[in-house]
């Protein structure tokens, strides 16, 4: 239950899906963990339960495309808390379903704005605050979207893509100062953005969750704690030689 005491975490689309599970089992080992999300009311009523429940957390809405918001929040946070020792960069959107041929300019730039520009701008006003602490660890969440082709969701692909190859750069940059930089590739996991995603997809919810289901070799979708847990790990010093890596939690998927 200690296995992050004292240290403090940010989590950014931390209000629902995969990174409410991230903020409540950090939460739960230890950590204090900032909220960082648009969902304001879905943030503000973690954070509340969670301090009902004698941890430390709090919220702040943010876009994380808006880098002077990311700003803010981050040096908020650390001042609060007295320090940052894990960035979570886990806000994400799937965007359009479209193939490339039909998605607009708008829709990929907005795409890549949050999935790509959201990990750019917290690892970047995070490292001053890691490097302050003397080490840390940041922990980016890409998909195997961004290890292999699925089909569709073009401009999700390329955002994945350039999240899983600014973890290695960065983890060869910041190596030097006991900064870990590492990724996590999720399947489909069932929270609000797959099932989003399932709906514009799909006319028929229930056979869409079960066909995307089969699709692991394991038979089932994940669920949110799935990768929470790797992130705890990651976060922990159970994880001080890992760094540069990407972790795959897909059921399966990529295994053929």
């Amino acid at each position: 239950m200690n296995r992050l005491d004292t240290k403090t975490a940010i989590v950014t689309g931390g209000a629902v899906g995969i990174g409410r599970a991230c903020v409540i089992r950090m939460a739960e080992e230890g950590a204090k963990v900032a909220i960082l999300d648009l969902l304001e009311a879905e943030g503000m009523a973690l954070a509340a339960e969670l301090v009902a429940k004698g941890h430390e957390a709090a919220f702040w809405p943010v876009d994380v495309a808006d880098e002077a918001a990311v700003k803010a929040a981050i040096d908020a946070a650390a001042a609060r808390f007295g320090s940052l020792d894990v960035l979570v960069n886990n806000a994400g959107i799937s965007g359009s379903p479209k193939p490339t041929d039909q998605v607009s300019e708008a829709e990929w730039d907005r795409v890549q704005a949050v999935n790509v520009k959201g990990v750019f701008f917290g690892t970047k006003h995070a490292i001053p605050h890691l490097r302050a602490a003397g080490k840390g660890s940041i922990i980016n969440l890409s998909s195997i979207a961004g290890l292999i082709g699925v089909g569709g969701i073009a401009p999700y692909h390329a955002s994945k893509g350039a999240v899983r190859l600014m973890t290695k750069n960065d983890a060869i940059t910041y190596a030097a100062e006991k900064i870990r930089v590492n990724s996590i590739h999720p399947a489909y996991i069932w929270t609000p953005m797959v099932e989003n995603h399932l709906r514009a997809t799909a006319p028929d919810l229930e056979a869409a969750k079960a066909a995307a289901g089969a699709a692991h070799p394991i038979g089932t979708m994940g669920e949110p704690d799935d990768i929470a847990w790797a992130v705890v790990w990651l976060a922990s010093d159970e994880a001080k030689f890992v760094t540069g890596t990407e972790i795959v939690i897909d059921g399966g998927y990529t295994a053929r």
